[in-house]
C-alpha cells in the first residue's frame, strides 16, 4: 500500500500538546470504540514520550505514546486519515525513540484487529489472546536494534 506523505510524525512537546493528543484519544477510543474514559486516562501520559502525527495544515490526525519500561500504546489515528500508512509511520517513530532511550526491547498490547500492523515490523506474539477494556488483544514484543555509540 502506498504511504500518504501528505503527512508528518513529530515529537510532542509536553505539556503544551497533551490537549491535542487527549482530543485523538477521546474520539478514538472513548467515542468510537466505547472504552471508558476512567480506563483511558491512566494517568500515564506525563512520564511517556508521545508523537503526534500532523496533516499538511499542522493539524493533529494520530498519535501514540511510550512509557518509561518501553510499552508501545494508546496509538490512535482519526478516522478519515487510516489507511494512509501513519499508523505504521506513528509505530516506526516510537520505535525510534525507544531505540534513542536505550531500550534493547519493546512491548505492546495489540488489538487483535490491529496486530498485523505490529507483525509487519516484526513484533511477535507473546501467550494467548485477553481481553481488555472489553477488546480482545494480545501482548506482542520487539527487539530492537540500538544505535551504535562508537
Amino acid at each position: 500500500m502506498p504511504v500518504d506523505k501528505a503527512f508528518s510524525i513529530v515529537e510532542a512537546q509536553l505539556p503544551d500538546e497533551l490537549p491535542v493528543i487527549h482530543t485523538i484519544r477521546q474520539q478514538v477510543f472513548v467515542e468510537e470504540q466505547h472504552i471508558p474514559g476512567h480506563l483511558e486516562w491512566d494517568g500515564q501520559d506525563p512520564s511517556c514520550c508521545h508523537v503526534v502525527a500532523l496533516d499538511p495544515h499542522h493539524q493533529a490526525i494520530g498519535t501514540g505514546r511510550i512509557s518509561p519500561d518501553g510499552r508501545i500504546g494508546r496509538m490512535a489515528v482519526l478516522k478519515p486519515w487510516r489507511s494512509k500508512g501513519i499508523g505504521s509511520a506513528i509505530l516506526d517513530a516510537l520505535l525510534e525513540l525507544a531505540r534513542t532511550k536505550g531500550h534493547h526491547s519493546v512491548y505492546l498490547h495489540a488489538q487483535l484487529d490491529a496486530a498485523g500492523l505490529y507483525r509487519q515490523a516484526g513484533f511477535r506474539q507473546r501467550g494467548q489472546s485477553f481481553r481488555e477494556a472489553g477488546i480482545e488483544h494480545v501482548t506482542m514484543v520487539k527487539t530492537l536494534a540500538c544505535p551504535r555509540t562508537d
